[in-house]
């Protein structure tokens, strides 16, 4: 009779615990805002997350990007994109340009040249953006002479001290965190045919990564401007290599899966233009065809948004034409 007390004491208090564990693990979850933003926009409204709290990465603001026609009673394809705080609005951006995503996404659906979708914009945070958006993969296939230099030297070509490579960690944010969350409070099709990523220069290199690591959940990357030499212009760069390499045994089959990649002739985008056949090549060995790649050449277009707003409508009705 005393042990079974006993016993009954400990269960009594293990459960107890237990339940008062399960509380404070309740009450710890961090609760996720939604307000609305008021942007100059032509088009659509935007509601933003100031803070999106990660386990991954540093919590960041998050702008979900609705059209007109939004309706809970039906349900839209999703783009995410990179560098969230230059897609909307010049008035609020550091070089007064823009991607211009409302106007030109809204006057597509608009006008039914593209099924319904919305857009996820994920803002950067500067003095770790490069880090955040160098592929991690094809950064391990660099010989390690070449990655110890890039150490020592990227502090001073990007202002901020590059300690490693964080693009595995903000992919998991992204597809763990952001995507279900967004799928769970916005009217959504969850499937990889209606899931799609974009982005321009790093952005580029990201969303390439995305596709080729999440091949399940993102159908399409749209990469404008890939900055295939990864850092400041040098002769003799492994790096381009590396990409393509890695592009060659991770690259999706092309019966599920499209991207596009395109590139300017001016500023920064001139030193892509050595890669171009490159990229062609991996396009061809892996399968793609004009129905479900493209490589593009913009003539004068440099390295800026308004290169970039000037054409993102084409990568856009490739990907999610109906």
């Amino acid at each position: 009779m005393k042990f079974f007390k006993s016993s009954l004491l400990f269960v009594i208090v293990f459960v107890l615990f237990s339940c008062e564990e399960k509380q404070q693990k309740v009450k710890s979850k961090v609760s996720i805002e939604i307000s609305d933003y008021s942007a100059n926009l032509s088009s659509g409204t935007i509601k933003r997350i100031d803070s999106f709290p990660s386990k991954y990465v540093r919590p960041r603001t998050v702008d979900i990007w609705l059209p007109n026609n939004y309706n809970t009673n039906k349900k839209y394809a999703v783009l995410y994109m990179h560098d969230g705080q230059m897609l909307f609005d010049a008035e609020t951006t550091w070089n007064k340009q823009e991607w211009d995503v409302d106007r030109i996404i809204g006057g597509l659906i608009d006008s039914s040249k593209i099924r319904d979708c919305i857009v996820i914009a994920m803002w950067n945070h500067s003095d770790i953006r490069h880090t955040e958006y160098y592929p991690q993969k094809p950064f391990d296939l660099l010989p390690q002479k070449f990655k110890d230099s890039i150490f020592e030297t990227a502090t001073k070509q990007f202002g901020t001290e590059f300690k490693g490579i964080q693009s595995d960690a903000y992919l998991k944010f992204i597809v763990e965190e952001v995507k279900p969350f967004v799928d769970t409070n916005f009217s959504t099709l969850t499937t990889l045919e209606n899931t799609f990523i974009a982005g321009s220069s790093m952005g580029g290199l990201i969303s390439m990564y995305a596709l080729c690591e999440y091949p399940t959940i993102f159908g399409g990357a749209a990469c404008l401007s890939t900055h295939w030499i990864g850092f400041m212009p040098q002769e003799n760069s492994p790096v381009p290599a590396s990409f393509f390499s890695y592009l060659e045994q991770n690259l999706p089959s092309p019966k599920t899966h499209k991207i596009y990649f395109d590139y300017g002739t001016s500023t920064l985008d001139e030193f892509y233009l050595p890669y171009q056949q490159g990229v062609d090549d991996v396009l061809i060995l892996k399968g793609f065809d004009d129905t479900t790649s493209k490589n593009l050449r913009f003539e004068g277009h440099d390295h800026s948004e308004n290169s970039w707003n000037k054409r993102f409508q084409i990568p856009v009705e490739f990907l999610l034409t109906n």
